[in-house]
């Protein structure tokens, strides 16, 4: 398994927030975090809201936690909200079960870790995570 490196974290970090200034979106919270659930990387934009960044890591932690995009985890959620919900208990109320957490992958599929963004509305911070994963050369896994 290849391990997500700072410097790759960043760039993701980066590429997700210019693709946010490109579309013209409202200020976001990017957290970019490793296989094991540790962040490499964190910005808030300035006039994100208070809990913008705990919204962010509670999506990227959602996807790596039950290993599927944080999209694929809301529609979970609507077929099957007491499996969601007792997940999210069982997390201690960590994870955000709406789109914007991707998970990363490398060249062979492994999982290196999970980019979550708020700020905007869910999809939109799902594409600028999206354009992030791609703009390092990873494949992105929305679910």
């Amino acid at each position: 398994m290849t391990e997500l490196k700072l410097d790759v974290a960043r760039k993701i970090l980066d590429a997700a927030l210019a693709k946010g200034a490109e579309l013209k979106l409202n200020p976001l919270a990017v957290t970019v975090l490793d296989a094991r659930g540790a962040t490499k990387a964190f910005a808030a934009q300035d006039g994100t809201s208070l809990l913008r960044g705990e919204i962010a890591h509670g999506k990227a932690y959602g996807a790596l936690s039950l290993g599927m995009g944080s999209r694929a985890i809301f529609k979970r959620a609507t077929e099957q909200a007491f499996f969601v919900s007792a997940i999210n208990t069982m997390a201690k109320g960590a994870l955000v079960p709406v789109p914007g957490g991707v998970l990363i992958r490398d060249a062979g599929g492994a999982v290196i870790g999970a980019v979550g963004i708020s700020g905007d509305t869910s999809d939109n911070d799902e594409a600028c995570a999206l354009a992030g994963i791609a703009a390092a050369g990873l494949k992105a896994d929305a679910g």
